[in-house]
């Protein structure tokens, strides 16, 4: 049998998903003869692969970068799974929505509360640019499974990934994952 092929993906957030994947502990060492890891942060490739069975997206659409990677890994997995409140809601990295547009939240944060050289960091190819509104996943792709959690626990991801792994697709009832 084949490993599937798995991705992790961590755009606006804390990276506390992750951090949540990685406390799967022992499991880990389970998943690694059913799965290949074939892009993650915690490994270094530096492009997107094609033919991706399945992907964990954590964090919310905050910049151009993210809105590119979102649309790349959509046309190139299988199974999308929103990862965690930010890449489900928004979360907290959408607290800026409400305030006013990017360049208002960058002038606050960079020009009007600098003490010393104020300047909005802008490097072409460097520092990609924030778009207006911060947006969960599924507003820029389809989303095919919501993982919500701030962050899921780690036995709700084992519940999920053995779901997948078995049936090739999940299903959330309240807080818990339903087998079947």
């Amino acid at each position: 049998m084949d490993r599937l092929r798995v991705a992790t993906v961590w755009l606006g957030g804390c990276s506390g998903c992750h951090m949540s994947f990685l406390d799967l502990d022992e499991f880990l060492i389970d998943l690694a003869q059913k799965v290949e890891i074939v892009f993650s942060p915690v490994i270094d490739v530096k492009e997107y692969p094609e033919n991706v069975d399945l992907v964990l997206v954590e964090g919310a659409v905050c910049n151009e970068d993210h809105l590119e990677v979102a649309r790349r890994l959509r046309e190139r997995t299988n199974v999308v799974v929103s990862f965690g409140d930010c890449a489900v809601t928004g979360n907290v990295t959408a607290m800026r929505n409400p305030l006013c547009s990017a360049d208002c939240v960058l002038k606050r944060a960079y020009l009007e509360t600098a003490d010393v050289n104020p300047q909005i960091p802008r490097e072409p190819g460097i520092v990609p640019p924030l778009l207006d509104r911060v947006m969960p996943l599924h507003e820029v792709i389809p989303v095919d499974c919501y993982l919500p959690g701030c962050p899921p626990p780690a036995d709700r991801i084992k519940a999920l990934l053995m779901q997948l792994l078995t049936t090739g697709s999940a299903r959330l009832v309240g807080a818990q994952i339903k087998f079947g």
